[in-house]
């Protein structure tokens, strides 16, 4: 799969409060939940990869971990610093992923990649969501954006690829990490 001069930026810098800590580290099928979701990734040729990480992230061989800071700040917070060590780089495009979400298939990626039409193109869950595509021309707004939230707004209107809710699942919880268990268990 080619990436050309996307930097992939994978947000891993949450704080799991919901799940009790420490869900990334936590084992899916015989991998951190973290180390199953950069699976989705793993054959594209990304111009970098990125990380945007606490302490406690897991690491992800072949990623460039960048520090949230200050540790525990919000969700843009995440993107805009990834957004940032992207733009460093001189890419032409970021794909915004978490590292929560380790049921996104490969097929998925592709599809978002051979969509991109250098503005914006997202996931299609119940609404628009990562993983998610920006050109260069909305990396001035990601680093901008405020609060708790992602980068919804800027996806109102984008072109999308629909992805399965069982697929589309991020793990907040423990029901949810086992939920998860039991699809990879009935996928194969």
């Amino acid at each position: 799969m080619a990436g050309g001069g996307i930097a992939l930026v994978l947000l891993a810098a949450g704080r799991a409060s919901r799940f009790g800590g420490g869900k990334l580290a936590a084992s899916l099928c015989g991998m951190t939940v973290a180390a199953r979701a950069a699976l989705a990734y793993a054959d594209v040729a990304f111009a970098s990869r990125i990380v945007v990480c606490a302490p406690n992230t897991p690491i992800l061989p072949g990623y460039r971990r960048v520090p949230l800071d200050p540790a525990g700040a919000p969700l843009s917070r995440s993107i805009a610093t990834g957004v940032v060590a992207a733009r460093k780089e001189g890419v032409e495009a970021v794909m915004i992923a978490l590292a929560d979400m380790p049921l996104v298939p490969r097929d998925h990626v592709g599809a978002l990649i051979a969509g991109f039409d250098g503005d914006r193109i997202c996931t299609r869950g119940p609404g628009p969501m990562p993983p998610a595509l920006f050109g260069a021309r909305h990396f001035a707004a990601l680093e901008a954006l405020e609060g708790d939230r992602g980068a919804g707004r800027l996806l109102r209107g984008a072109p999308g690829v629909s992805l399965d809710a069982d697929l589309a699942i991020d793990i907040d919880s423990a029901e949810d990490l086992a939920r998860a268990k039991n699809l990879l268990g009935t996928a194969g």
